[in-house]
């Protein structure tokens, strides 16, 4: 009996892993000198869906973002297209580096009854980073993330970041082992890494996710 209930469980994962919205991005950079940006979404299912979007700040809270998404709720039946546009609506933002916030995207499928079977039925929220850039900083981060400077404090890996731009990694090793806490560094400060105790070396190389999703080409440094 429970072999039978690991079976449907992986039938389950199998069958929901590979259906759902698609998001036509990995991130999404707002252009400060633009009055909006936007994002394309489609439906390869023969199910609809209700699709809810906002977007936070991060952190514990959640914080609403200075931004309007439109549209806030629809339905995207199957087999369609659509485009969800971001609106700044304000906010205290810096002028001379990125901010970060996130794009929330949650697919919600249709209900339909079939005589004699049971579904479950799985809403999806997608997270995706909306990038702030605003109209003075110009430029790629994948051109200056060579101007990254690392060392060590204690069991800390350190990266001080002096562009304007969000570097958000792909992979960051030490000596070869990969550090799995490095997420992005923050622009114009300091982001410590934590590393797993006795962890040496002294060579860093990384490589970041550029603006299209892509892999920036790996750059190695000095710890010092």
């Amino acid at each position: 009996m429970r072999h039978g209930y690991l079976l449907s469980t992986l039938l389950l994962v199998a069958a929901t892993a590979h259906a759902g919205v698609i998001i036509n991005g990995t991130r999404l950079v707002y252009q400060g000198g633009k009055k909006e940006s936007s994002i394309g979404i489609s439906n390869p299912d023969a199910t609809d869906y209700l699709v809810q979007s906002w977007a936070d700040s991060g952190g514990k809270d959640l914080a609403k973002a200075p931004f309007l998404i439109t549209p806030p709720l629809f339905r995207l039946d199957a087999k369609q297209e659509n485009v969800l546009r971001v609106v700044r609506t304000g906010g205290n933002l810096p002028e001379d580096r990125e901010s970060m916030f996130w794009l929330n995207i949650k697919a919600i499928p249709s209900s339909k009854k079939v005589a004699g079977v049971n579904t479950l039925q799985i809403a999806v929220n997608t997270r995706i980073k909306l990038m702030y850039r605003p109209a003075s900083v110009k430029g790629k981060p994948e051109t200056v993330a060579d101007q990254l400077e690392w060392h060590r404090e204690g069991n800390d890996l350190v990266v001080n970041n002096p562009t304007p731009f969000y570097m958000n990694f792909q992979s960051v090793t030490l000596n070869g082992h990969k550090v799995d806490k490095a997420t992005w560094a923050v622009p114009k400060t300091e982001t410590h890494f934590a590393l797993p105790a006795h962890t040496g070396g002294s060579t860093v190389s990384w490589s970041i996710i550029t603006d299209y999703g892509s892999i920036s080409k790996t750059l190695s440094a000095s710890v010092h």
